[in-house]
């Protein structure tokens, strides 16, 4: 098992990275140029800026009973279709069930903001989200492990 992070504005870089090296050696973070992250315990693959660049080529490398932590919808589509995992920010772990809803409320929220409406931002993180991403992150690790 591998745990691949979406590091593009990923609250939980530090909390990943500390879970799950008590379960695997093989973290990895993905960027773009614009965005280098490095942590101790984890290493950085660096891709080229470009729409969803970062998506691209994290998903090549994507095995069955994998791990991926991302907030990008259409990335944990993908991960799911090949036999892996994806986990939110927020602990919320994707499957068959929520994806396509998801999904579709993110393309409902786009249409909007196209039309020129405005939609909430994300609110400012707290320790309870830190504390539930932390707790269900490990479930879903001990659940792969056995």
């Amino acid at each position: 098992m591998k745990i691949f992070i979406d590091g593009d504005g990923c609250p939980v870089i530090n909390l990943v990275i500390d879970i799950g090296s008590e379960f695997t050696k093989d973290i990895l973070i993905y960027t773009d140029s614009a965005h280098i992250i490095n942590r101790n315990g984890a290493k950085t693959i660096v891709v080229p800026q470009g729409k969803d660049s970062v998506d691209f080529e994290l998903i090549k490398e994507v095995k069955e009973n994998d791990v991926v932590v991302t907030q990008d919808y259409g990335l944990a589509s993908l991960v799911l279709s090949k036999n892996a995992h994806g986990i939110n920010q927020n602990g919320l772990i994707f499957n068959k069930f929520n994806i396509e809803s998801l999904l579709f409320s993110r393309h409902m929220s786009q249409k909007l903001r196209n039309s020129g409406k405005r939609t909430k931002g994300p609110k400012k993180r707290t320790p309870l989200e830190d504390k539930e991403f932390s707790e269900n992150f490990r479930k879903l690790l001990n659940k792969i492990k056995e």
